[in-house]
């Protein structure tokens, strides 16, 4: 069992655990060699040995108590027969729905597709630089795997009202919710000790329809993965309230962006807090960065804390900085 597990679980630990969301990407010079390699972005993350190499390359570098398998949210959609792209200076662009073929996707077809990604998690979880860290799997949630879905692309700030009026919602619903449970499962039965569960678009939502496409599916899913036996950490983007998601959600951890406050995260919320700091803040020199990590130590001290972001590691950040902070937060006390 590694840090975060212990750290969730109100077990004794050293000090306090770190890792970080988009630990494994575009900021390591390691990882941009393989990716001008390969320019296809399914493709590679359906590559189990290379999408290990990427996924271990942060663990070579810092000191680090996870890792994080190199992957993507928009899997789902790529298991239940949409086509996905990735495309440069756009980001991913989804293709037409075709209902009766996605409404129709077996559990063995979904498993099939995605085996790339399990396979992936077995050869990891037996590398000795896991040792006693643990292994994060993920999914997108529900809501936020639907906003693609029918959106075709990111929504960025604007939420189309049109995607509430489709017809077959209800459907689409219950089939992410099916293929998320089929992949939880498999990559616990992989390997995973963890899953985070990333809405990345919560925060688009009016408080009226967070009981449908929010509390509800992911409620759902966080119970399924309980019952497997692993903790499992939200991260509900920019939602408006983050004490009563945990209330009606009950995840083992909450991730928290880093536009709420975090003394009334402290406040208010009683189970173990995960990340928060602004990822621009690795752009800052030294004292500066390490003043905003003190400050996010400092006010989650009496509180089960897992040191991260409050989004992914940027592009821009320098690998050195990334030890730089690491190491500090290893050392506070």
């Amino acid at each position: 069992m590694g840090a975060i597990k212990d750290c969730i679980n109100g077990k004794k630990i050293s000090n306090t655990p770190v890792w970080f969301m988009r630990q494994a990407g575009r900021y390591l010079p390691e990882f941009r060699e393989i990716r001008s390699r390969n320019t296809n972005f399914i493709e590679l993350c359906l590559n189990p040995s290379l999408s290990k190499e990427i996924s271990i390359q942060p663990l070579k570098r810092f000191n680090l108590d996870a890792l994080i398998i190199f992957s993507d949210i928009l899997f789902i959609p790529y298991a239940l027969g949409q086509s996905v792209e990735f495309q440069k200076n756009f980001g991913p662009k989804l293709g037409e729905l075709d209902y009766k073929d996605i409404l129709g996707k077996s559990d063995k077809e979904i498993s099939l597709k995605l085996n790339p990604i399990y396979e992936l998690i077995k050869i990891t979880s037996k590398d000795e630089i896991l040792n006693d860290k643990d292994l994060i799997g993920f999914t997108g949630a529900t809501w936020t795997i639907m906003v693609y879905m029918l959106n075709k692309k990111s929504p960025k700030k604007k939420l189309d009202e049109n995607i509430f009026n489709n017809l077959q919602q209800d459907d689409l619903i219950t089939k992410i919710v099916q293929a998320q449970k089929i992949h939880i499962k498999n990559q616990v039965e992989s390997g995973a000790s963890l899953i985070q569960i990333f809405d990345s678009w919560a925060g688009l939502l009016d408080e009226e329809k967070i009981e449908k496409y929010i509390y509800q599916p992911t409620k759902e899913i966080v119970e399924f993965t309980k019952r497997l036996g692993v903790e499992v950490i939200c991260f509900p983007r920019n939602i408006k309230n983050y004490k009563k998601f945990c209330e009606i959600v009950n995840p083992s951890a909450i991730s928290i962006d880093y536009d709420v406050d975090p003394i009334k995260i402290a406040e208010s919320v009683n189970i173990p807090i995960q990340g928060g700091m602004d990822p621009k803040c690795l752009l800052l020199d030294k004292n500066d960065m390490l003043k905003n990590a003190k400050r996010y130590l400092e006010i989650f001290k009496n509180h089960k804390y897992i040191f991260n972001l409050g989004h992914g590691v940027l592009p821009e950040t320098k690998p050195e900085n990334v030890k730089i902070l690491v190491d500090y937060v290893k050392d506070f006390k």
